[in-house]
């Protein structure tokens, strides 16, 4: 999915009220992504400064923060591994150092995964998929609380699946390392709030973008029209909608939200 050409100068270029702290910065994880790309847009029209990360894919990551240099957003890319908890210390330390502090966290990341049934997968597999994904997630939260707490508080977005909501066969590559993102997701809620630290997940659909494009190629024809027709809404959703969802968690405009999940799916888990 190529970046929307829209240069539209953010409400910070604009001098208009924005709906995130006007100090600090907004990270990204993810950010070179299909839908990381565009939640990057979308702070950056909302008047945030963004450092975005990215795992190989440097040459994107450096198109998204030229896209969003011109929206008038201060920008830093770097590649991160989430494996890595040292790397990760370092990065928000370094984020934090030259922003000041870090008010927003959206992890937009996931394993790149494959769709079979459960007898199908293999032990090693699905060990590589929690580590990538699971653990890669609790490193992104747990190392940057201290600099949210310190701070004076923050909000926390995490990509989970409808499917945590009504299973769909072949997914459980997907589902299994969200549940313990959505329960990390719920601790934070619960155990930060008092620092003024938020966290909610939104629950993706089938979407037309991202890991969702390498989903696609192992199922049938017959399959994904089951599922478009499976959908109330007759179609799968965009990057921007997801985009839309996510930055409104993360903003003020959520600013009593905290620990839920919202599931963006066109009704198919209903």
């Amino acid at each position: 999915m190529s970046m929307d050409t829209d240069t539209t100068p953010g409400p910070k270029a604009a001098g208009f009220f924005t709906e995130f702290p006007e100090d600090g910065v907004a990270v990204v994880i993810g950010g070179s992504g299909g839908i990381g790309a565009v939640v990057c847009k979308r702070l950056a029209q909302c008047g945030c400064d963004i450092a975005l990360t990215y795992r190989s894919n440097a040459g994107k990551a450096r198109e998204v923060a030229a896209s969003l240099e011109a929206l008038g957003a201060q920008t830093d890319t770097q590649a991160l591994n989430l494996t890595d908890p040292e790397a990760v210390k370092r990065y928000y330390s370094l984020v934090a150092e030259r922003f000041g502090r870090i008010h927003t966290l959206i992890v937009s990341t996931g394993a790149d995964i494959r769709m079979d049934y459960l007898f199908n997968i293999g032990v090693d597999e699905w060990r590589d998929t929690i580590i990538n994904d699971s653990v890669g997630f609790f490193n992104a939260v747990k190392l940057v609380l201290p600099h949210m707490r310190a701070g004076g508080g923050g909000s926390i977005m995490a990509l989970s699946s409808a499917a945590m909501v009504r299973h769909s066969p072949m997914d459980i590559l997907s589902t299994g390392p969200k549940g313990s993102i959505e329960s990390v997701v719920r601790a934070v809620a619960r155990e930060e709030g008092r620092y003024q630290i938020r966290a909610n997940s939104v629950g993706l659909g089938a979407m037309d973008t991202g890991l969702m494009d390498r989903v696609w190629g192992h199922l049938s024809e017959e399959t994904a029209k089951a599922m478009r027709h499976g959908t109330p809404l007759g179609r799968i959703g965009t990057a921007d909608e997801a985009a839309d969802a996510i930055v409104f968690l993360a903003s003020n405009r959520s600013a009593y939200t905290t620990g839920q999940r919202l599931v963006l799916d066109g009704g198919f888990s209903t």
